[in-house]
């Protein structure tokens, strides 16, 4: 047994060697139809904007594509991927075998790639000719990889590339495999039998993020701070990945998301590197080389070199970039032609785009998702009293009168003309005037629900103005009933509305005329008329919880 085991096993080693098959490449075509789905940056704070520069969101992308599939095991391609794309969360369904395998390709098709790509092969140079005035070209063959410079040998010898001060150019005769201008990503699939399918490839993205805006103007003013507004709201929506998505389903979700994972750390964008070329320096070894000097470069708001100086001579290096369309100085257009639909997901807000739209790459798209041409509300300058020892008393002649806060109230409901979910982003008020719309306040909104109380701060006003006071001052400590008031005046030419803020419910109880005072987020208030260029004192009456 043993001498037959041995026979076969030099029979065996006699026999050549088949490889075993190479997995068929194939490509994906192109997305026929996408779905975007951006969400807002889960770690952007209240009142904060969202970054342009470095946008901190993630997008949900899915991409429908056709593939022909060979029998048995294939790699396929899908090139145009967002190279934000965060590979690990990446699901293609409609394989008939599923997926063996994924990849995220790392490099990209650029000067430096096609030069390691090409070590050791052949490319042709073509250089300029100063005796003859002429192009010649010859063949030569990369002996160097990109990493700060390039050696060629041709019939001379070994020379470095670009260091004879005269004009050369490098012609590749292909591109190098698992090169592509496009970002790639690929699976690795077993299909039992060959066949065409439409498979559907969805992933989420670092390098998206959008934010709400709101434009109002003041429609008509009424009685006691009565005002009608028509709200005109916009969303912005940022798409920093250098690939568009054209004809695409676009969505916004607005709310905080539970987000744990580092989207941008795991999306690791493809490198395209530039090809650094350097040579022996250039000068004497008595004189010494001379010292480089960068002329300094001025950037405009956006980051972009504008232009640099040399002796005082101004240079253009490069043109500045216009800033994006702001619904912020616009008054709101009465007919939209698009406006995104409200839509419930969970316990969040979706934004749908009722038509398709192209998401440009490197670019801002503003879609408007509320118009409301009458939100009913109300006007009022706030004033809060604080009754600590140093309270003025009633009986001084001599008031310190300071700014109230201007602020617009109404309540998110439909019998208030809204409604709806408000995202937070900022809001720019505008009021008429027989030169066109004039700007009234530009502040933040947080985000209200459907159904909520409504406050928009405006500001400071120094036209109507209040102080608080005490009757008498009572020892720290008392329990006993002490009479406070506040003190109004109104220098518009229009009564205005006041809600004098009274103390706190959870420390004071207060009363006036025998009634307890009415009570919003946790404070007492009193609205009160204070009349056109006059004044009014308001009385109550309040003392210290047990």
């Amino acid at each position: 047994m043993r001498r037959i085991a041995s026979f076969l096993a030099a029979l065996a080693a006699l026999l050549p060697v088949t490889p075993l098959a190479a997995r068929e490449v194939v490509e994906a075509s192109a997305p026929r139809e996408v779905a975007v789905t951006i969400y807002r940056d889960p770690n952007r704070g209240e009142g904060d904007a969202m970054d342009i520069q470095f946008p901190n969101g993630f997008a949900m992308i899915s991409e429908t594509r056709r593939v022909r599939l060979p029998a048995g095991e294939s790699t396929i391609l899908f090139s145009g991927v967002a190279e934000g794309m965060v590979a690990v969360t990446a699901i293609v369904t409609g394989l008939p075998g599923g997926t063996i395998e994924k990849n995220r390709n790392a490099d990209l098709l650029s000067p430096a790639a096609l030069v390691d790509g090409t070590l050791g092969n052949r490319v042709r140079i073509t250089r300029f000719n100063p005796v003859t005035g002429k192009s010649a070209s010859e063949q030569a063959t990369i002996r160097t990889r990109a990493d700060g410079g390039l050696v060629l040998q041709t019939a001379s010898g070994f020379e470095a590339v670009r260091c004879s001060g005269l004009p050369e150019k490098l012609t590749f005769p292909d591109v190098p495999t698992g090169l592509s201008a496009q970002p790639v990503f690929s699976i690795d699939t077993n299909s039992p039998r060959g066949g065409t399918y439409t498979v559907t490839l969805t992933y989420l993205a670092s390098g998206f993020d959008w934010q709400a805006h709101y434009v109002g103007t003041v429609k008509e003013q009424g009685e006691r701070g009565k005002v009608t507004l028509g709200l005109l709201s916009w969303l912005t929506l940022l798409n920093d990945n250098g690939q568009s998505f054209e004809n695409a389903e676009l969505m916004a979700v607005a709310g905080r998301l539970s987000v744990v994972s580092d989207f941008e750390g795991l999306s690791e964008p493809p490198e395209g590197r530039p090809l650094e070329l350097s040579c022996f320096p250039i000068g004497s070894t008595a004189a010494g080389s001379p010292v480089p000097y960068y002329p300094p470069t001025y950037l405009d708001d956006y980051g972009i070199p504008m232009y640099t100086t040399v002796d005082g001579v101004i240079m253009v290096t490069a043109s500045r970039v216009p800033a994006p369309p702001s619904p912020v100085m616009s008054a709101p257009a009465p007919v939209m032609a698009m406006e995104a639909i409200e839509e419930q997901l969970g316990d969040l807000k979706l934004y749908r785009v009722p038509a398709p739209v192209t998401v440009n790459a490197k670019g801002l798209k503003q879609v408007a998702f509320l118009n409301k041409e009458e939100v009913d509300g109300t006007l009022l300058y706030g004033a809060r009293c604080a009754f600590g020892t140093g309270a003025p008393l009633f009986a001084q002649e001599k008031w310190q009168l300071g700014p109230t806060a201007l602020f617009f109230e109404t309540k998110n409901d439909e019998k208030h003309g809204l409604g709806v979910a408000l995202p937070t982003g900022g809001i720019t008020l505008f009021e008429p005037s027989p030169r066109g719309d004039l700007l009234l306040a530009e502040e933040w909104l947080r985000d209200y629900a459907k159904g909520q109380d409504v406050e928009i701060d405006m500001g400071l006003s120094e036209l109507v103005r209040g102080a608080c006071g005490r009757e008498q001052a009572l020892p720290y400590g008392s329990r006993e009933w002490e009479s406070v008031g506040a003190r109004l005046s109104n220098a518009r030419r229009e009564p205005v509305m006041v809600r004098v803020y009274a103390g706190s419910e959870a420390y004071q109880e207060a009363e006036q005329d025998g009634a307890p005072l009415k009570v919003k987020n946790g404070s007492y208030y009193i609205d009160v008329e204070v009349p056109a260029e006059g004044t009014r004192e308001v009385r109550w009456r309040m003392r210290q919880r047990g």
